[in-house]
């Protein structure tokens, strides 16, 4: 399948100029200008490239980390089920994890709950701490 890459672009440059900022919180899911993306990236749909994305970190009004979704309940190592948001099932695919600008986010679709969140950290928390041969490395707290 080729992908639409000066299509987006095209938009990417609108967004990128875009100077408006939008209130967001962490827990939240969005759809987001997720764009055309390399290989085995999570692409964005439709003429906008728009996928949901739970925020996972807000740093500041700009930037946040985010979890790509697939709409589709799955589970495993690299997948969390989220629950129904916005009437379809949703889990997040954890291997994506990704810094994001503020200016890609285009409109609030729901939001987990909180035990659902803190179960996604975990989760995220122990991928991360996951070396190649499987063996845990210490995530301390500073």
């Amino acid at each position: 399948m080729q992908k639409e890459f000066d299509r987006w672009n095209t938009l990417k440059k609108r967004i990128n100029d875009n100077s408006s900022h939008i209130f967001f919180k962490e827990r939240e899911v969005w759809f987001i200008n997720m764009g055309a993306n390399v290989r085995f990236e999570q692409d964005g749909k439709g003429d906008k490239f728009l996928r949901p994305v739970l925020v996972i970190k807000k740093f500041n009004k700009e930037m946040f980390w985010g979890l790509p979704c697939t709409g589709s309940k799955k589970q495993g190592k690299y997948y969390k089920y989220i629950g129904n948001i916005n009437n379809k099932e949703n889990s997040v695919i954890l291997s994506q994890l990704r810094i994001l600008s503020s200016a890609r986010l285009v409109y609030k679709i729901g939001s987990v709950s909180e035990n659902v969140f803190l179960s996604v950290l975990d989760q995220v928390k122990d991928l991360i701490s996951e070396t190649q041969d499987g063996v845990k490395v210490s995530m301390r707290k500073n």
